[in-house]
């Protein structure tokens, strides 16, 4: 498996390039769930550019080691959101799609609970070829299945005592 080096320009370009397709198809959504802890940053920046309310779902199935099996999916049993209500048109946002079990299990878990979305979109900064779930939004195809190393994972090594 080889390597792919993020740097916050290139991820900021990324999410920027992401906003541009999205807004190019011209579908109109209510709002933006982010899979958090890889979708909250590109939700954020979504939710500015295209001024809808952001909710957060936690789910994972990686725990921070790329040697862990994936495929086990854990997800929050709420969404946070601000309101009561979710929305008809959702934009399901993570920062990327790898095996596919992230976003599939998610948007069933979506649909089961919240019977008034009538149409969810996806979207990721990359798309890897292993993946069983094509997204209809994303930035970067990746045939050649790569571990990405994003900007912000030089805080997993920090502790407490390193910034006190």
């Amino acid at each position: 498996m080889s390597d792919l080096h993020i740097s916050w320009d290139e991820y900021h370009q990324s999410i920027e390039s992401l906003a541009e397709q999205i807004s190019q198809s011209q579908w109109e959504f209510d709002r933006i769930i982010c899979i958090a802890r890889g979708g909250l940053r590109v939700g954020d920046i979504l939710s500015r550019i295209f001024q809808q309310p952001l909710a957060v779902l936690a789910a994972s199935s990686y725990g921070g080691d790329h040697q862990q099996e994936r495929g086990k999916l854990s997800i929050a049993s709420q969404i946070t959101m601000t309101g009561d209500r979710l929305g008809s048109r959702i934009l399901l946002v993570d920062d990327l799609v790898d095996s596919g079990v992230t976003l599939q299990q998610t948007i069933s878990w979506l649909k089961d609970r919240y019977p008034e979305i009538r149409e969810l979109k996806t979207a990721v900064i990359w798309y890897k070829n292993c993946s069983i779930y094509v997204p209809d939004y994303y930035v970067s195809y990746l045939p050649d299945h790569p571990w990405i190393h994003q900007p912000f994972e030089q805080y997993d090594h920090y502790n407490r005592s390193a910034v006190s």
